[in-house]
Order: C-alpha cells, then sequence, then structure tokens
C-alpha cells in the first residue's frame, strides 16, 4: 500500500507539474525543478515498473534521459519541455499499439467487455487513432508554448486547458459510443 500510495503522489505531481514549476520557479531555479521532477520520475518507474506497459517504460526512460541532457544545456527549456516529452511518450505507447494489436483503448475496453467483437476492435482501433491525432496537435501547440508563449500561459495550457481537452475527448467518445450502442 506504501508503494501504491508513493506512485499516486509523484503521478499527482507528475500531472501538477506545469502549475507547480509555476509556483516552485519563485524559489528554486529551473534546473532544480527538473532535478526534483526527474528524481520523481525515476523513483515512479523504478517502483511501478512491473504494472507499467513496456512501450510506457522505455517511453519514459527516453523522456527522462532528454530532459536531463537538456536540463544540462539550457535548465529554463527543459523544464518546459516536459509536458512535450511526456505527450510525446503517450503518442508513442498508443502508436505502437496500433502497429502491434491490440490498440491502447481495446485494451481499456477489454477491462469492462472482455468479449469484445470484430465491430467493438475496430471501433476501439479508430479511437485509439484519434487518441494519436489528439496527442500530436497537443505536442505542437505544448511546443508553441514553449518557444512562443509566456511562462504563465504555459502553465494555464500544459496544466489546465489540456487536460479540459483531454477530458472533453474522452467524454465526446463515452457519448459516441453509448449513441452507436442505441443505433
Amino acid at each position: 500500500m506504501g508503494l501504491r500510495l508513493v506512485n499516486m503522489a509523484i503521478g499527482l505531481i507528475a500531472v501538477t507539474y506545469p502549475l507547480l514549476a509555476l509556483l516552485l520557479i519563485r524559489f528554486l531555479s529551473p534546473y532544480w525543478i527538473v532535478a526534483l521532477l526527474v528524481v520523481a520520475l525515476l523513483v515512479r518507474l523504478f517502483t511501478g515498473w512491473r504494472s507499467t506497459p513496456i512501450s510506457m517504460i522505455y517511453a519514459s526512460a527516453i523522456a527522462i534521459i532528454v530532459m536531463s541532457i537538456t536540463s544540462m544545456i539550457n535548465s529554463e527549456l527543459a523544464l518546459r519541455l516536459y509536458p512535450v516529452f511526456m505527450t510525446g511518450a503517450m503518442l508513442v505507447v498508443f502508436a505502437i499499439s496500433l502497429i502491434r494489436p491490440p490498440s491502447m483503448i481495446e485494451r481499456f475496453a477489454r477491462i469492462m467487455e472482455p468479449d469484445l467483437g470484430p465491430e467493438g476492435v475496430a471501433y476501439t482501433r479508430r479511437v485509439t487513432q484519434v487518441w494519436c491525432g489528439f496527442f500530436a496537435v497537443n505536442i505542437l501547440i505544448a511546443l508553441w508554448t514553449v518557444f512562443y508563449a509566456s511562462f504563465e500561459t504555459w502553465a494555464l495550457y500544459n496544466g489546465v486547458i489540456s487536460y479540459i481537452l483531454m477530458g472533453l475527448l474522452f467524454g465526446g467518445e463515452f457519448l459516441v459510443r453509448r449513441w452507436v450502442r442505441q443505433v
């Protein structure tokens, strides 16, 4: 239970990172904020590796390495690139699941419906493709905020707006799925 609580806390830190960075930047240099994040991510990676898909482990490890190297060159850039790297990791995981089925959304769907039929498999594949498109667009917007927006705008988009958009996509897909099932 203790390890699970640690992983949940680190997950919460990772999700709220842009807003935390906005607060911490007043007290710490970008280098130390990135260093704390990398340590937290390493703890999460090593304590939760058994329940994490291998593609996510690779993507996370690559993101940690790239962030560490980037922070040695430009720590503020590394601080702001974290959401780009994590969204990129999600894109990689979802895209790999399209190449090596079952698709990511099919995996989630089978938790609730283990006997998913061929039409369900096709539908979940299409939804996984939609998520890949969302992640790709989100990366472009996040990159724009890294290079052209103020620190506050970066934190607002990457710490609030992008999650609202994910929620809208998730909720919209749920409504479409219910409608499709009724037709």
